[in-house]
């Protein structure tokens, strides 16, 4: 990659674009995580399940808005056409699409992982939560990941619907997973944080997995001439 011939005020401008596009759903998905994790400090059996129902919505939300807005809609629009007449080439589109799906997501995810781990920490909640928390944050990371790469390289609506939908329903099976593995189950209602070895070792599979699945994307679209 030649960084010389990226033309870096362009690319500036389309994540600027992306994240104005974002912005109203963005404050809504906000809003909603707060509301949620109101919910869930209040400690109680309901207010704890409706307030993670909530919470894994606006999660899933967040990414399906984030890839929606900035790259299948304006398929729909075909806007790609006008994009491309600036004078822009088909890395610097790839690269502000990158960068803008990944500051429209990470913004409130992280805003909504940082908030769900103080309300373990400061409310009656056992702490050994926070281990769970992270898992399940890790696996909407992974499936962000995993359908903004099918976004990119899939130019079919349906396989990218499908992409995101069907990564995020694995939210469930992953959380009966846990459940059965004892070394993390048995240290969720604790009163401390307990990192067991095969925790740690889903987070960084997690983590890897997921720039693994961004590099190589962007190593095969860094070999086409064309954005599609």
């Amino acid at each position: 990659m030649n960084r010389s011939r990226l033309n870096w005020p362009v690319i500036r401008l389309l994540v600027a674009k992306d994240w104005q596009l974002f912005q109203k759903q963005l404050a809504a998905c906000v809003l909603g995580g707060i509301v949620a994790l109101c919910l869930i400090g209040m400690a109680t059996g309901w207010s704890f399940y409706l307030g993670s129902l909530l919470l894994i919505i606006m999660l899933v939300c967040t990414s399906c808005f984030s890839i929606s807005n900035s790259l299948l809609v304006e398929r729909k629009e075909h806007t790609l056409a006008f994009v491309m007449s600036l004078p822009v080439t088909p890395l610097d589109y790839y690269l502000s699409k990158l960068v803008g799906n990944l500051v429209t997501f990470l913004v409130p995810f992280l805003a909504m992982l940082a908030g769900t781990v103080l309300v373990i920490l400061y409310t009656p909640l056992p702490d050994g939560l926070v281990v769970l928390s992270l898992l399940i944050f890790g696996h909407v990371l992974l499936a962000y990941a995993v359908s903004l790469s099918v976004a990119m390289a899939v130019e079919s609506e349906g396989w990218n619907i499908f992409a995101m939908i069907g990564s995020m329903l694995l939210i469930n099976p992953l959380i009966m997973l846990l459940g059965q593995i004892p070394a993390i189950n048995d240290h969720v209602k604790a009163d401390t944080i307990y990192f067991a070895p095969v925790a740690v070792a889903i987070l960084l599979a997690q983590a890897t997995l997921s720039v693994v699945v961004l590099a190589v994307t962007g190593w095969v679209h860094c070999r086409k001439k064309s954005f599609y």
